[in-house]
């Protein structure tokens, strides 16, 4: 039922977001670097690696750049276009191409790319590509603004993914596989919608309530972002 719902949802969407879609690949043709599609080689199901595809949004070879296969915030390698592309997410929006392909699911594991996925703890690996990967899931809404956790994170951007950042998401993705349903599927959807509209909401904490409890590490960070927004809110109101 699931893959039906995938290829229904990816085909419609395709569809009614064509308007935005073509323009988008336009713009990207003729700024930047001229590339529209950028394409990764991720772990999918079953451990094999697929092509990944997202609207270009950074500098042709930033894998090689800075801080590799991770993005951090205000990253340099980011193109101007890119910036929004990828805080409304429409960068992620080809991957429905993927979708009607067979790779991914509309839900699922996000899927990493080599490096990322072997710093998954060892049993979080196997459930992983139990399932095929998702254009969102559990460990995407969680982790809407990693980018941010990053930058608040006293340890060098690796360290700060690998011993604190991928234990949690490990455990959310076993929790996505062992709690699997239609049920969860529609409302992973929803509270996708969600946080792009409203961001900073934690209503998954609600709707979910026996999600694996956040490390003190990352609980931490989550209190310094809230209160770095709360002071920003602030400083608006005053103005």
């Amino acid at each position: 039922m699931q893959r039906f719902f995938d290829i229904l949802f990816s085909s419609l969407a395709l569809i009614v977001l064509s308007p935005i879609l073509i323009p988008i690949a336009i713009i990207l043709r003729f700024t930047g670097e001229g590339e529209v599609f950028y394409k990764q080689k991720r772990v999918g199901q079953g451990g094999k690696e697929f092509d990944l595809i997202k609207f270009a949004t950074m500098l042709k070879d930033s894998p090689n750049l800075h801080t590799g296969t991770i993005t951090v915030k205000n990253d340099p390698r980011v193109l101007p276009v890119g910036r929004f592309l990828r805080k409304t997410k429409i960068n992620e929006l080809p991957q429905l191409i993927n979708i009607l392909k067979g790779d991914m699911s509309i839900i699922g594991p996000r899927p990493q790319d080599k490096r990322c996925f072997i710093a998954f703890p060892k049993k979080a690996q196997e459930e992983i590509i139990k399932v095929k990967p998702g254009l969102s899931g559990i460990g995407s809404i969680v982790f809407r603004d990693e980018e941010v956790t990053l930058d608040n994170c006293n340890l060098e951007y690796d360290d700060c993914y690998d011993y604190h950042i991928a234990p949690y998401k490990g455990e959310l993705e076993i929790w996505y596989n062992k709690n699997n349903s239609l049920y969860v599927y529609f409302m992973l959807i929803f509270l996708t919608i969600w946080v792009v509209i409203f961001p900073n909401s934690q209503l998954y904490t609600k709707v979910f309530k026996n999600l694996p409890k956040k490390p003190k590490e990352l609980a931490y960070l989550q209190k310094f972002k809230d209160r770095r927004l709360k002071d920003r809110r602030v400083e608006k109101a005053k103005e």
